[in-house]
């Protein structure tokens, strides 16, 4: 399809140059608030848009016009407005469902990150500091330790069916603050 859009050519300046000699020695100011208000005058007038449209939409326009004692011009408009209101409102509608999805989608990630992250120090119920005679790793940020670094062990309680406690060792930066 083509459109086409009519619009109103801006004011020639040789009007201007016809007006009164004191209209023209006015201030610069008040020469820009004057454009502004023409500009704005301009952009509120109505345009004439041409299109092309089938034989069988047009004979439906003219009836349904007809029907509603109506202009077809008027109906036209009238229906290209409430279309466009009513996509604006359907994009609102999108958007804030969007969001609260993507909200949800985000609590429930988080839910998931507290189940799925398994906390190595949850059984430690103290610390000892050491001195490491063999490298590990820390339980909490898996950076390796060197044999001789200073480390802080985990003591736990043995677990039901193993027969001893794992080794819990975590350097002092993930040592937890009382």
């Amino acid at each position: 399809m083509y459109h086409v859009v009519t619009q109103e050519l801006p004011r020639d300046s040789s009007r201007s140059s016809r007006k009164d000699e004191s209209l023209v020695s006015a201030s610069a100011d008040s020469s820009r608030s004057s454009d502004s208000e023409s500009r704005e005058k301009d952009d509120k007038k109505e345009r004439v848009l041409h299109t092309r449209v089938p034989a069988v939409l047009e004979s439906e326009l003219k009836r349904f016009a007809d029907n509603l004692r109506v202009p077809v011009s008027n109906l036209v408009r009238t229906i290209l407005e409430d279309a466009l209101e009513v996509a604006d409102v359907a994009t609102e509608n999108v958007e804030g469902r969007l969001k609260k999805a993507a909200s949800q989608l985000e609590k429930e990630r988080q839910r998931l990150r507290k189940k799925v992250l398994f906390d190595p120090l949850k059984d430690v119920f103290a610390y000892q500091a050491v001195t490491l005679a063999q490298s590990a790793a820390c339980a909490k940020c898996r950076e390796e330790m060197s044999a001789g670094t200073h480390a802080h062990m985990g003591l736990t309680d043995p677990q039901p069916g193993k027969n001893k406690p794992a080794r819990i060792f975590v350097c002092n930066a993930c040592l937890p603050k009382a």
